[in-house]
């Protein structure tokens, strides 16, 4: 999108898969080899969320965001699975 003139405007940059938050914890616990995780409560959220001068509301309200954008100008994503992108993370770690 940087070196492109005609391509401005909002965009989201976002996975072409999205998935649950549940399903996202499941495939980091998988990848990196944790067998189990604990759940966060909703106190846990508010207080790290304030700690790091956020809004708890953005991890706490669900929303399916898809890239149509980038999709229909023909983007290819690098890692467009979730466990593509926990390797890769995992991997340079």
């Amino acid at each position: 999108m940087i070196h492109r003139d005609d391509f401005s405007g909002p965009v989201n940059v976002a996975s072409p898969n999205p998935i649950p938050q549940r399903e996202m914890m499941r495939i980091i616990r998988r990848e990196c080899s944790v067998p189990f995780g604990l759940p966060a409560t909703r106190t846990m959220l508010e207080v790290a969320a304030f700690v790091h001068r956020t809004e708890a509301e953005l991890i706490l309200k669900s929303r399916r965001v898809v890239p149509s954008r980038l999709l229909a100008e023909g983007f290819q994503f690098r890692f467009a699975r979730m466990e593509d992108a926990v390797r890769e993370i995992e991997d340079r770690l």
